[in-house]
């Protein structure tokens, strides 16, 4: 079983510290990367550990690794390369692109060369349609492929080379990779160097440009604040929105005091109605009308009680329609054209 390194046991320490106290199962995702970055997949030791250190059981975290296509239940080369053969890369010719590789490979979907470099993914979409076919490697894009130019990045990966994607940062392996999805910085020089956006994707930029739209008060030299700056303006914000709902209560109940005693000295100004005149009454034999429903005209019950006796209610009876006879001679008919 595989013994993390105190490395590895001090990064879940600082992993867990990101998290409240009663919160701290949120760092599973992360977790599990970071295991993965030091073993290449998700082993049974990486579930153990993770359990271990969040207090869970080990069910628990074999259920969130297994859901996720990202998290490897099993060893995993240097460079996991997806090829999308979902609709538009498969028109554009996304599954010749993943047939040429199977088969230039020796392997098949979610299977690894003999020298351990390069697992083949039959992956669907890879959310980059304006640019199929498309092929990734560890997740970082190669637009536009075809067959001859997938077989020449693997290759040259293969050959221990990193060619550079069409869009991105410099490639790294799967397990460097897992240590930045584990929330920590590539120490590699120029590892977020070079690379650039495609041109699909500056597009609606330039037409901005063109028609002079911008974002109003956007100021792109704008510093990123730290996390104690960024603290610190939420608690001002938050008490400020908590002054202007204090004084909007107030402000609130002072006006309907105000309307209630407006009412009151209104009604006490207000002369008391003149009593009204006590009602005649009734001559003799002459019905008073009362409050309620009016009563119903014999014509009318007697419309009610035919309309019932028109239409019993549903019972357990098959619906109308619902003829046996021709359900057994409609399947008699489809067996004998078989």
């Amino acid at each position: 079983m595989t013994t993390f390194t105190d490395e590895t046991r001090e990064r879940a320490r600082e992993i867990i510290a990101r998290y409240p106290a009663d919160r701290s199962r949120s760092a599973l995702l992360p977790l599990l990367h970071l295991v993965q970055s030091e073993e290449g997949y998700v082993s049974p030791a990486g579930v153990e550990f993770c359990a271990e250190v969040l207090g869970l059981n080990k069910a628990q975290v074999g259920a969130v690794a297994t859901f996720y296509t990202m998290y490897k239940r099993r060893p995993t080369g240097d460079y996991l390369v997806s090829v999308c053969t979902n609709t538009m890369c498969n028109v554009l010719g996304g599954q010749e692109v993943y047939d040429t590789l199977a088969e230039h490979l020796g392997v098949g979907h979610d299977e690894t060369t003999a020298d351990g470099k390069v697992t083949l993914e039959h992956a669907e979409c890879l959310a980059a349609c304006d640019y199929g076919p498309v092929m990734t490697v560890n997740y970082d894009f190669f637009d536009g492929v075809d067959p001859q130019t997938a077989v020449g990045v693997v290759e040259e990966l293969r050959a221990g080379g990193r060619p550079m994607p069409t869009r991105g940062a410099r490639l790294c392996t799967l397990k460097e990779m897992s240590v930045q999805l584990a929330g920590f910085a590539d120490e590699r020089e120029g590892a977020v160097a070079d690379g650039g956006p495609g041109e699909p994707t500056l597009r609606g930029l330039r037409l901005a440009e063109q028609h002079g739209i911008s974002v109003p008060g956007y100021d792109p030299n704008t510093p990123i604040r730290s996390k104690a700056e960024a603290d610190r303006a939420a608690a001002e914000a938050k008490a400020k929105a908590d002054a202007e709902k204090a004084k909007a209560e107030a402000d609130k109940a002072a006006a309907e005091a105000k309307a209630q005693a407006d009412a009151e000295k209104a009604k006490a100004a207000k002369p008391a109605p003149a009593a009204e005149p006590e009602p005649a009454p009734a001559a003799p034999g002459v019905a008073v009308p009362v409050d309620g429903a009016p009563p119903v005209p014999r014509d009318a019950q007697q419309a009610q009680a035919a309309g019932a006796a028109a239409n019993p209610p549903a019972g357990d009876r098959k619906p109308a329609g619902d003829d046996a006879e021709a359900q057994e001679r409609s399947l008699k008919e489809a067996e004998a054209q078989q």
